[in-house]
């Protein structure tokens, strides 16, 4: 089975993903603050990745035609009612962008910069020179670059590594071993931002990350071509998340040499 041989090829980034030190980092609000601070960027280029997946597997224009893939269509449609309208609490209807903001604002982390960041690229013409001169951490932009060089290859199955074995296949592991980093006391504080994580381990483990090897399936088919490509992407993917993370295990622990 081809998916298994992506699974085996990147096995080692994935362990060391889950077994990364800023799990155990991540023990008090201001190390949270930190964290979700530095991450909400990941969680925003998240629903870019989605969206360039649904423009290239659906219909997304005017005059309405026929998909090609209408299985990897449906499949791609699914994630995207939940992750940018999920109904959650009471009825509401939210995407998992806003509800992190919304768990953010909770525990008093900052989110003027990451709102100053999407009202400017909003309005922005050219969208990577923003983020290269934007006053954020080059880590971050580096995540960023990346996730939007695959977005621009215009190659679907590239995109769909990225998301696939990048965000959605690792989600559950990952945010499992946060919610462990978390004492009692600070998951009652931080209580959006458990629900939120949890949300995500609900979805990506029982829902969106089968559905997402799917449609790896359904792209790549017997071509083998695609097949490595979907292998270099997806390791990639997971060793730039693990920079990512060891970026913000060095800021939690500048924090504390700082005080």
């Amino acid at each position: 089975m081809k998916i298994q041989s992506v699974i085996s090829y990147i096995e080692s980034s994935q362990t060391e993903l889950v077994n990364h030190n800023i799990y155990s980092k991540i023990s008090t609000i201001e190390d949270l603050k930190i964290f979700m601070e530095n991450h909400i960027y990941a969680v925003w280029d998240f629903m870019s990745l989605l969206k360039a997946l649904q423009v290239n597997l659906t219909c997304t224009k005017n005059p309405w035609t026929p998909s090609k893939n209408t299985q990897a269509a449906r499949f791609i449609n699914e994630i995207v009612l939940e992750e940018e309208t999920d109904e959650i609490k009471n009825g509401k209807v939210i995407s998992h962008f806003e509800l992190y903001l919304q768990a953010m604002d909770q525990i008093g982390a900052s989110t003027s910069k990451i709102n100053d960041f999407i009202n400017k690229i909003e309005t922005s013409n050219n969208y990577r020179d923003f983020i290269n001169n934007y006053d954020i951490n080059q880590e971050i932009k580096e995540f960023l670059n990346f996730t939007f060089d695959v977005i621009e290859s215009g190659e679907t199955h590239k995109i769909a590594a990225a998301f696939t074995f990048g965000r959605e296949n690792v989600i559950p592991d990952m945010f499992i071993e946060i919610v462990k980093g978390l004492n009692k006391e600070n998951s009652n504080v931080a209580s959006d931002f458990i629900y939120y994580l949890e949300r995500h381990i609900e979805l990506d483990g029982d829902d969106h990350g089968p559905i997402a090897l799917k449609m790896i399936e359904n792209l790549c088919g017997n071509n083998q071509k695609k097949w490595e490509e979907v292998k270099e992407i997806s390791k990639k993917s997971i060793d730039m998340r693990i920079r990512l993370w060891s970026h913000i295990s060095s800021q939690i622990e500048h924090e504390y040499s700082n005080n």
